[in-house]
């Protein structure tokens, strides 16, 4: 793979901002270790704000890494979605004319979940419980290809340098409009079996394909409980934790029972990057690096880490030992993507193991 990559968050926000705190100084040096301690070649900053993904892009190129410029504007409309993307793409051919060869824009991710106006529903959740009858009855596909294709022509209008989506892998994208193919992939056990065949058709049209999501939670079961995409944080608690009086006095928990397993989740990464090399994709991103409201706890019912994507693990307080002026630790997972990206011989990215 050419572009060895993994996602950063720079603030998506989908009822609360996921990043909550932006700390300029704390973005710079986890970006450096990407590069220097990873070995990542490339990342993908995704985020609503556009000074935040202004300043982690311009950080990410002045240290010689590809920067998929991701805008993602969730649960609006497409006019205001439009909007959004037209001027971010200004800013992102901003950046480009600085570094031309290093500099992707993503016009959106997976908007026939995130945005409103292909399938019913104002609220994320109302969508994904409509998802199968609207698939079923093909009505999303219109209003998906009407709102990618003013997409693709508005960021072209400004952004001279290559262009993607993020699909889902059921998305019937016209990637005629686009540069690279681009498609969020998780491997589980209700696709595993073709999962491999759902890459060749996209292969097959003669443009890079990218993997732009792929990950693991960490949690003992996470790649058969059918939870991948969703997650097992309570979001009840979740939600009144963050009421003003009341949040004191409820703490956010996952739900159910679960073992955490940082060595299935390094080790189905480290599948999914031997699998995906393979296959003869141009580069993947791994989601994520951190999640910062997915804290890690001693106390099982409380280690919203187990139901995180991330990379590292983030403590409440307190520092990682690892980089003591950070407020998380490598994972597992950390480690094995680190030893994917640097260490196997050239043309051999992703031929490892944990």
């Amino acid at each position: 793979m050419r572009r060895k990559g993994v996602l950063y968050d720079a603030g998506r926000v989908l009822w609360v901002n996921w990043r909550p705190v932006f700390d300029p100084a704390v973005v710079r040096r986890e970006l450096r270790i990407i590069r220097d301690d990873l070995h990542c070649t490339a990342v993908k900053i995704c985020g609503r704000d556009l000074d935040r993904l202004t300043f982690a892009a311009e950080e990410a190129l002045a240290l010689g890494l590809e920067v998929w410029f991701s805008p993602e504007l969730w649960d609006r409309g497409p006019a205001a979605t439009l909007s959004h993307i037209a001027a971010a793409a200004e800013v992102a051919e901003r950046l480009r004319r600085g570094r031309p060869e290093q500099v992707v824009f993503s016009v959106a991710t997976e908007a026939t979940l995130f945005m409103r106006g292909i399938i019913p529903g104002r609220t994320f959740q109302r969508r994904l419980a409509n998802l199968r009858p609207e698939l079923r009855a093909g009505r999303h596909v219109a209003p998906l290809r009407e709102f990618l294709a003013h997409a693709a022509r508005d960021a072209r209008r400004v952004f001279g340098g290559p262009i993607t989506y993020a699909a889902l892998p059921f998305e019937p994208v016209d990637w005629d409009l686009f540069d690279i193919v681009g498609v969020d992939h998780y491997r589980e056990a209700r696709n595993e079996a073709g999962y491999v065949d759902r890459l060749r058709p996209l292969l097959a049209r003669g443009k890079p394909v990218v993997v732009t999501e792929f990950g693991m939670r960490t949690y003992e079961g996470a790649d058969r409980d059918g939870n991948l995409g969703t997650g097992i944080t309570d979001p009840a608690t979740s939600l009144l934790h963050l009421v003003p009086l009341v949040g004191r006095l409820v703490r956010p928990r996952i739900k159910g029972r679960h073992v955490r397993d940082e060595a299935l989740q390094a080790r189905r990464i480290v599948e999914d990057l031997t699998i995906l090399d393979a296959a003869g994709v141009d580069g993947a991103f791994v989601c994520t690096f951190v999640e910062p409201l997915s804290t890690h706890d001693p106390d099982p019912r409380y280690d919203l880490d187990m139901g995180a994507l991330s990379l590292v693990k983030t403590y409440a307080r307190g520092h990682g030992t690892t980089y003591p002026d950070l407020p998380w630790e490598p994972k597992q997972a950390f480690h094995a993507v680190a030893g994917c990206y640097g260490r196997t011989p050239p043309g051999r990215e992703g031929h490892c193991a944990v």
